[in-house]
């Protein structure tokens, strides 16, 4: 049952962001449900969406489907191997989109990043429909520009990985 009263929220979740930076970090996945009852204590998750790339792996595949019970939207691109050997998996304009379509709509929008390439899309949603932006981002690995444009920011620490 929706709280009319209630915060309204959104989270966007960069997977691939997370995942590697998580590892990096602390050798470790990040706790999605754990984040789930936090964000819920807030206020009304309206919209939750996971962005993440399109393997056809049978780990990644069971991690999808946890998302997706968990309550988040998951939108995938194919993961491209490049002739050089280098590999794309870039959401960045799908996030970019996506926030700003929702942004009017909400009280609050919650980005789990630490790519800097976000930090004008925060002062903008801030800027033009005065909600409060929140980034989750591993401290080190988490750009200072994201931190410094966002309302609040998360360190993701021991208490949300697995």
């Amino acid at each position: 049952m929706t709280n009319l009263n209630a915060k309204k929220i959104a989270i966007f979740a960069d997977v691939q962001n997370i995942y590697y930076t998580t590892r990096q970090a602390y050798a470790r996945q990040f706790n999605y449900r754990k984040l789930w009852r936090k964000v819920s204590a807030e206020g009304d998750i309206v919209s939750a969406i996971a962005y993440a790339i399109y393997r056809n792996d049978d780990q990644q595949l069971k991690f999808q489907q946890a998302l997706k019970h968990i309550g988040f939207t998951i939108k995938l691109k194919p993961y491209i191997q490049r002739s050089d050997g280098s590999a794309k998996g870039d959401w960045d304009v799908g996030i970019t989109l996506d926030v700003m379509d929702i942004a009017k709509n909400v009280d609050t929008i919650i980005l789990l990043s630490g790519d800097g390439d976000f930090d004008l899309l925060l002062e903008k949603v801030k800027r033009d429909h005065a909600v409060s932006t929140e980034v989750y981002g591993v401290p080190a690995l988490t750009a200072n520009s994201l931190i410094e444009s966002a309302s609040t920011y998360h360190r993701i620490e021991e208490d949300l990985l697995l």
